[in-house]
């Protein structure tokens, strides 16, 4: 199985060859500072191999000092972008990096206890297609 993937300004792309044993949405406060969102969304692979198709040597990559926790990301758009971790055994990609099609559902929520006080029931809430507009009263 290949996927391809990318940053938003489209400036570093890459090719991932193999498949995401596990997707887990973390709720991690590390992830979460990561994401500037709820939870992160990451793919893990132990056998998955990454190739940098443009821009390799403009990622950038934060590690958490001891600790196994890191980021990659482009510094122009900021966009997360796969890393390796566990000392390149484990390679962590953020879903949202992927431009194909996945074959592959997140398993579960992980680090649940550390969720944003704010996270809750979040599923319940109205959905909309698109930006709605706050600006008609009814």
């Amino acid at each position: 199985m290949k996927h391809k993937g990318s940053c938003l300004c489209k400036s570093i792309k890459f090719e991932i060859e193999g498949e995401f044993e596990d997707f887990y949405l973390c709720h991690c406060s590390r992830c979460r500072k990561d994401t500037g969102s709820a939870h992160a969304s990451n793919l893990f692979s132990s056998s998955a191999k990454l190739k940098w198709i443009s821009g390799e040597d403009k990622v950038k990559t934060y590690r958490v000092e001891n600790s196994n926790h890191s980021k990659s990301f482009c510094p122009n758009c900021g966009s997360a972008l796969p890393t390796l971790q566990m000392d390149g055994s484990l390679l962590v990609v953020p879903a949202g990096s992927i431009d194909s099609n996945l074959n592959i559902s997140p398993k579960g929520h992980i680090f649940v206890d550390s969720r944003a006080s704010w996270d809750n029931n979040l599923e319940t809430l109205p959905h909309y297609s698109e930006l709605p507009d706050n600006s008609k009263k009814d």
